[in-house]
């Protein structure tokens, strides 16, 4: 047996220690790559524009489904309105408007959801009344045209000419097929008329109409 000791290296305690260094703060780890919205949920519609198809001066696209996106013939009246630049189309209870107001100033036409390209939604004013009126026989045939076809439907006037004159698009699929909404036609009417909607002999749209002080409660 050797009598010399072992030797062992003891580590120093004042050694330096060895420090990793961190890596360098990288804020891409941190970055938003989804939508806030879920997929396939539907944007909700609110208040819709609403005029004549031959004011959308565009190719214009009506729901085909006549029987859920068509209404059937509504009453309107305009009302003058303060702070407005024109009078403002209300919808009125027929019994209403036959009671108070001349025939002349009931408005009588349907509804049908109808968009512009790349779905630009509004609801469309479709004739009703005195079909044999050239203007209005022209502008229904125009309505009926755009149930599967991008029309434009304008109006003759300028030249001299009674009815509108219907063109289409030259390449049907230079725009993408409509994306209708879901929404029902009736929850579209509700919002474009919200508080529009003449349903009382006290109402204040009628009472304007009718020349008598809004009713104070």
């Amino acid at each position: 047996m050797s009598s010399n000791p072992k030797l062992e290296v003891v580590p120093s305690d004042d050694a330096p220690m060895t420090i990793t260094k961190p890596d360098e703060f990288n804020l891409d780890k941190f970055k938003s790559t989804r939508a806030a919205t879920m997929a396939n949920v539907e944007t909700l519609l609110s208040g819709l524009p609403h005029h004549k198809i031959s004011d959308a001066k565009d190719f214009v696209r009506l729901h085909a489904n006549e029987r859920a996106y068509w209404s059937d013939e509504l009453c309107f009246v305009n009302v003058p309105t303060k702070g407005a630049k024109k009078d403002v189309m209300h919808l009125i209870v027929e019994t209403l408007a036959m009671q108070y107001l001349e025939s002349a100033v009931i408005k009588r036409f349907r509804l049908a959801l109808a968009t512009k390209p790349n779905d630009k939604f509004f609801l469309c004013h479709v004739p009703t009344q005195n079909l044999d009126n050239l203007w209005n026989e022209t502008n229904i045939a125009g309505c009926e045209l755009a149930k599967t076809l991008w029309t434009q439907v304008t109006s003759r006037g300028d030249e001299g000419v009674e009815g509108y004159k219907t063109t289409f698009a030259r390449e049907q699929n230079a725009f993408p097929d409509p994306q209708w909404p879901t929404q029902s036609l009736v929850e579209l009417i509700a919002k474009t008329f919200e508080g529009r909607m003449i349903d009382r002999a006290d109402h204040p749209g009628l009472l304007r109409l009718v020349g008598a002080k809004p009713v104070i409660s």
